[in-house]
C-alpha cells in the first residue's frame, strides 16, 4: 500500500472499536471494504444508530472522535463513500455521518462540521522530559493536589463501578444522558490489556476517573470525569498527570485528549499540558432533517439540559442509556 494514503488510517479503524461499540450499544455494525486484485485498499466501519426518539443514523463512529474512510487512493475512498450513501438510502436514515480528519471530495456530501479540533500532545521518550516541559503554573497546580492525600491507581473491570459512579454523576451535572455501563465493560473486554481505568480516591472515596485506551503508539482518553465537589483538591490535574505518565510507560508517542471547541475551557485545559490543535472535518450525506438539531445549543436542547441537571443521579442511570444509544 501507499505510504501516504488518501485518507489516514486512524485508531478508530482498529476493529476492536467496531466490535466493542457494537456490543456496548447493541447496534448493527457494518464494515465496508474496498479491494484491488484481492487486496484490501480501503475500510469504512459503520454503526447503524437507531432509537425511538431521534430516528435512524449511520455513523463512523459514535462515541469515538474520529472514523470515516481509510483508503490508499481517491477511487477507493470514492467507492466506499458511494456504498455508504447507498446503505444510508437502504436503511432510510436521516443522515450518514463520517468523522473525518481530512475532507474527502464526494458529490453526495451536502453538509460538514469543522467547529471543533483534536487536541493532541507529542510525547517525549521519558516522563522526566515531559515534566520539564510544563510551565511553573501547571507544576504548582499538580503539587497542590498532594496536600489532600489523594491516591491514584489503574485497573480493569474491578474498578468499573467506581469509575462509573463518578462518570454518571458528572454527566448528570453536565445535563447529558449517561452511556451504559455495558459500553465500558465491552471496551475493557475487547481491548484486553490495552484498555484500563484510572481512578483517584480521597479517603477511600473515588472522586475522579478516566478510561484509557493504548493502541498503535497512541493513548487516548475517551471519557474522564471528576466530582465537582472535589475541585478544590485538584484531583483532575493529578489524574491527567498520571495519565500522561502512564502513556509514556506504555510506549506511546502521542496522547490524544479528544476534541474541543477552540478557545473553550476544555481547549485551554488541554493546551496547558502542551496539546496542539489538529483539524476535524465531519462530513455528512443528509437525507432529511438538519444535523445541527442534535447539537446541545440547538433549539430547545438547552431547556432539556437544565431539566436533566435537576434529576437524581440514580434516575439518569436508568433512563440515560436507552436515550443516548440513539444519539449519533
Amino acid at each position: 500500500m501507499s505510504r501516504h494514503p488518501y485518507a489516514p488510517r486512524l485508531a478508530s479503524h482498529d476493529m476492536h472499536w467496531l466490535t466493542s461499540l457494537q456490543r456496548g450499544f447493541g447496534h448493527t455494525a457494518y464494515l465496508l471494504e474496498a479491494r484491488d486484485a484481492g487486496a484490501v485498499v480501503g475500510l469504512l466501519p459503520l454503526l447503524f444508530v437507531k432509537g425511538p426518539i431521534f430516528g435512524k443514523f449511520l455513523v463512523s463512529l459514535p462515541y469515538v472522535n474520529t472514523g470515516g474512510v481509510w483508503a490508499d487512493s481517491l477511487p477507493a475512498a470514492t467507492a466506499l463513500v458511494d456504498r455508504a450513501c447507498g446503505l444510508a438510502d437502504e436503511l432510510e436514515v436521516k443522515y450518514l455521518e463520517l468523522r473525518h480528519e481530512k475532507p474527502i471530495e464526494h458529490p453526495s456530501f451536502n453538509f460538514q462540521r469543522t467547529d471543533k479540533v483534536h487536541m493532541r500532545l507529542a510525547l517525549p521518550a521519558t516522563d522526566e522530559e515531559l515534566e520539564t516541559s510544563f510551565k511553573s503554573k501547571l507544576r504548582s497546580q499538580i503539587r497542590k493536589s498532594g496536600e489532600h492525600g489523594l491516591e491514584v491507581s489503574f485497573d480493569g473491570l474491578s474498578v468499573l463501578d467506581d469509575f462509573y459512579a463518578v462518570f454518571a454523576h458528572n454527566m448528570r451535572d453536565l445535563g447529558t444522558p449517561v452511556f451504559s455501563k455495558q459500553l465500558f465493560r465491552s471496551i475493557i473486554a475487547e481491548f484486553g490489556g490495552d484498555a484500563e481505568f484510572c481512578v483517584v480516591r480521597h479517603e477511600g472515596q473515588t472522586i475522579a476517573g478516566g478510561l484509557l485506551v493504548h493502541r498503535g503508539g497512541v493513548t487516548e482518553v475517551p471519557s474522564a470525569s471528576c466530582l465537582r465537589a472535589f475541585n478544590r483538591t485538584n484531583a483532575n490535574m493529578l489524574m491527567y498527570r498520571h495519565l500522561l505518565q502512564r502513556a509514556i510507560q506504555r510506549g506511546s508517542h502521542t496522547f490524544d485528549f479528544g476534541r474541543s471547541s477552540e478557545g473553550s475551557g476544555t481547549y485551554k485545559f488541554k493546551a496547558q499540558w502542551g496539546a496542539r490543535p489538529f483539524p476535524a472535518c465531519w462530513q455528512y450525506y443528509v437525507r432529511t432533517g438538519d444535523p445541527n438539531e442534535m447539537r446541545p445549543d440547538a433549539g430547545g436542547n438547552q431547556r432539556l439540559i437544565r431539566i436533566w441537571q435537576r434529576l437524581p443521579v440514580w434516575l439518569t442511570k436508568c433512563i440515560g442509556p436507552p436515550i443516548v444509544r440513539g444519539i449519533p
